[in-house]
């Protein structure tokens, strides 16, 4: 009783099978344009990005490096500029940063990898089923006619159309695969670069320690200017008073 139900659901076609094939591989190739974009904005020469930011930090111009990175678009800037931001800490503070930083970035870099990931393992199957429906289909056929070899073209013809199901299933999978691969060397790219800048930064700060005392020489120089503000301005009270 339930394979003759099954037989039933399986006779109903495998076009549907093609269908969601189709609409699946519109979707794969969807997220890989918008991860192909979203990749190259971000692009950026990090060899000469690390050059000048290097010159910066021997000139003990703080301001001229976050300008710098401010500059880039790219993810590893978007790292060192944290970095940065938190080289008065000294190097222990520099590292926590950079790996929140790096897990905050690798959850953007990542998104749609799930999906290129499902389809390039699941693809094949979903055609492989529809090819198994088609064949199921085919020897109905063939079973139906009672074994008239004249009908034999037809049932063969039958099994030819349903391979096609196969074969859409690898078209949909290799690409996505491909471009998971991509993506995942793409991160590992990011981690590696990005971690290369924020060790270049701790170098500088442990051969000149001083450069990590920027803001602490901005907030002196700060209070220095507002000292001698007030006391400008009590010495012209003073002297409207007299």
């Amino acid at each position: 009783m339930l394979i003759e139900r099954l037989l039933k659901v399986a006779l109903l076609g495998s076009s549907w099978v093609l269908y969601l094939l189709l609409g699946l591989s519109v979707l794969s190739f969807s997220t890989m344009a918008e991860r192909w974009i979203f990749f190259r904005k971000r692009n950026d020469d990090l060899d000469l990005l690390r050059y000048n930011l290097g010159k910066k930090l021997e000139e003990a111009d703080v301001d001229g490096a976050r300008a710098l990175l401010d500059k880039s678009p790219s993810f590893e800037a978007r790292v060192a500029r944290e970095a940065l931001r938190w080289a008065p800490g000294g190097p222990s503070a520099i590292q926590d940063i950079v790996e929140s930083e790096l897990a905050r970035v690798k959850k953007e870099v990542e998104r749609g990898l799930n999906l290129l990931g499902t389809l390039g393992n699941n693809a094949p199957f979903i055609g492989l089923f529809g090819t198994v429906l088609g064949v199921i289909i085919a020897f109905h056929q063939l079973g139906a006619t009672g074994g008239n070899t004249s009908a034999m073209g037809g049932v063969m013809a039958g099994i030819a159309e349903a391979l096609v199901a196969t074969g859409v299933g690898l078209f949909v999978a290799l690409p996505a695969v491909v471009a998971y691969n991509l993506i995942q060397k793409k991160i590992g790219d990011i981690e590696v670069d990005a971690v290369a800048l924020t060790k270049l930064l701790t170098a500088h700060l442990k051969a000149n320690p001083e450069l990590g005392n920027f803001e602490h020489e901005a907030q002196t120089k700060s209070v220095a200017t507002d000292a001698e503000a007030t006391s400008d301005a009590e010495t012209t009270d003073a002297i409207t008073a007299v």
